[in-house]
């Protein structure tokens, strides 16, 4: 089933934008199975928008009836199509917890049945996964999921994925193990929700040191016997900011990493400069305008949506711009077709084994 013949339940949303870009989300990051995807639409056209209680109401009666059929394939040895169905669950109940219907004892029981099936996926996987609390603030953890590298004996090449403010991990456990899998790499995956049951996260979202939580997530990393401190990638997780490329900016530790290099900062730079001064209409970003690329030590992979916030022919030439100064970074503009969306999930692994095959080398 393409794209294009499931944007129609997207039309009764056209003018509601939280919810048309959750539905957008699933479309993009479906499950592979076209039984979860029949699903999730069977779903999103019952959802009446002239109920208030029916967008929250349907997204949880489908996400768990994906969960039960998940543990049922568990008992019937049956741990891929589980793992399948747990991925459609957690999309599902993303969808729930859109601030459309986000009053706090929602969103608590949101992330319970979220983290319950990340849970229970762990316990299943081969070798088995954990769930860690990683100390950041004196009195706010962050919780993360940790993958060991199937057959590796003593420490594996890992990657970091860190989930963007406000974005939960769970989506992205079951988006990216198989692909660590794939490539004999271990995978930690995070978010900055922190580990209670009630979500505390608005109390900081506005802290300018956010990005600090990067390297409290990576001394942890290299603590364990598990890991190659010599060979640690990190993954930012959506784009909604240049939070990753300031938490690594100056940081040796990583091998490779794949963020946006710091174009968000340089283009809301370039917006609020054109608010405040007349003269600053219609000029085009520079790389000069942000710090962050400039100051990264390691191997940069950069992915651009084809239409996204950032036109594809800026971003090339600030890329182009930033090379000049850091010659490995590989810019990959990634096409509006959702298939082409999913294999970027490969292209952004391959690059990422590639780096990690060996030591890290001097970017020059």
């Amino acid at each position: 089933m393409s794209l294009e013949s499931s944007l129609g339940v997207l039309r009764p949303w056209s003018e509601q934008d939280d919810q048309a870009e959750a539905i957008r989300r699933m479309l993009e990051t479906r499950p592979e199975g076209c039984a979860e995807l029949a699903e999730i639409l069977a779903t999103a056209r019952r959802i009446d928008p002239s109920d208030d209680e029916s967008w929250y109401r349907e997204w949880m009666q489908c996400a768990d009836a994906l969960g039960a059929a998940a543990r049922d394939a568990v008992r019937n040895g049956r741990p891929e199509l589980a793992i399948r169905k747990w991925s459609g669950a957690v999309h599902c109940y993303e969808a729930a917890a859109c601030p459309f219907s986000g009053s706090q004892p929602r969103q608590a029981v949101v992330l319970s049945r979220m983290r319950d099936c990340a849970r229970e996926f762990l316990r299943c996987a081969d070798p088995q996964g954990e769930v860690v609390t990683i100390p950041w603030r004196a009195d706010y953890q962050l919780e993360a999921y940790f993958l060991p590298a199937r057959g590796e004996r003593g420490g594996a090449p890992t990657v970091i994925c860190i989930g963007e403010p406000g974005r939960r991990k769970e989506p992205s456990l079951f988006k990216l193990a198989a692909h660590a899998e794939r490539h004999g790499l271990a995978l930690l995956v995070v978010d900055l929700l922190g580990s209670g049951p009630d979500c505390r996260f608005e109390e900081i979202v506005g802290s300018r040191d956010l990005e600090s939580a990067i390297a409290s997530v990576t001394d942890y990393v290299t603590g364990r016997d598990d890991v190659d401190e010599d060979r640690i990638a990190i993954l930012a997780d959506d784009w909604s900011s240049s939070f990753v490329a300031r938490g690594i900016a100056l940081d040796p530790r990583y091998a490779a990493a794949v963020c946006d290099a710091g174009l968000w900062d340089i283009h809301e730079r370039v917006f609020l400069s054109r608010r405040q001064a007349a003269r600053e209409r219609g000029r085009v970003p520079i790389a000069s305008d942000g710090l962050a690329a400039r100051q990264i030590m390691c191997p940069l992979l950069v992915n651009v949506p084809e239409r996204g916030w950032l036109r594809a022919d800026i971003a090339t030439r600030l890329v182009a711009q930033i090379k000049r100064e850091h010659p490995d970074i590989t810019l990959k503009i990634v096409s509006s077709q959702c298939a082409d969306s999913r294999d970027a999930d490969v292209f952004v692994f391959d690059w990422i084994a590639n780096r990690l095959a060996s030591p890290p080398q001097s970017s020059g």
